[in-house]
């Protein structure tokens, strides 16, 4: 009876011994680049450069303040986000520095900022903007910026205002002379409005229209609106 036990006994440790060779844990971690890209020109996020160059369209709404084109314009450069919705949809926002220069022509009849004439003379307004946008998609594409337009509000703060002239010759025997007014109480330091872009690839047709005043309540009632359109060009850096 005693080796009967004994027997049985050795078979059951036996018969353990495989069960708990086949007991097998797994710890290993998958490899990174095995978990699908999320960053990257069309794909979850994506960020990169922009500038551009946009000039002044249109005429001002009254007399008095005639512009020189294609001089009066906006240079610009910003950081661009964008967020993937679906495959055609993104939403995304731009912060940018934003350069405004109205220059002002020299002709009787001038108003803005006074009758006075001169060699040169503009309006200056050095801006932080931001613009949320909603993009729309279109055409066939991998991961690149591919086909969009781009519908957007924006809105900025101007760091300086500045109204600059130049006379020749100037005074003191000098060649010319050069005043700047800093922050002049007519000009609105707040800005808003709406815009769109139709781009492709890096490569972008930008317009903005704003909807707030360029001129403080402390302006002169004479003074004209100034042109509300912007219309021109931006390239992608990435």
């Amino acid at each position: 009876m005693r080796y009967s036990l004994l027997f049985v006994g050795l078979l059951l440790a036996m018969g353990g011994t495989p069960a708990q060779a086949q007991r097998v844990l797994l710890h290993a971690e998958p490899a990174a680049d095995s978990l699908p890209p999320r960053y990257g020109p069309n794909r979850a996020f994506y960020q990169h450069l922009f500038a551009g160059y946009s000039p002044v369209a249109g005429r001002a709404e009254g007399a008095g303040a005639a512009l020189r084109h294609p001089q009066s314009a906006e240079t610009f450069l910003g950081l661009r986000t964008k967020f993937r919705l679906s495959g055609q949809l993104a939403m995304g926002a731009d912060v940018r520095y934003a350069r405004l220069q109205y220059q002002l022509k020299q002709t009787s009849g001038k108003l803005l900022p006074n009758a006075q004439l001169h060699d040169r003379e503009a309006l200056m307004l050095s801006q932080v903007q931001l613009e949320p946008f909603l993009r729309l998609g279109f055409g066939r594409r991998g991961n690149v910026i591919g086909h969009y337009l781009d519908v957007s509000g924006w809105g900025g703060w101007a760091m300086a205002t500045t109204h600059y002239y130049e006379d020749r010759p100037g005074t003191g025997g000098g060649t010319s002379t050069l005043v700047k007014e800093r922050q002049p109480r007519y000009l609105r330091r707040w800005a808003g409005g709406v815009g769109t872009r139709l781009g492709s690839g890096r490569y972008g047709v930008v317009a903005r229209y704003r909807l707030s005043s360029s001129f403080t309540p402390a302006a002169d009632p004479a003074y004209a609106e100034l042109p509300r359109w912007l219309l021109g060009l931006e390239l992608g850096v990435f």
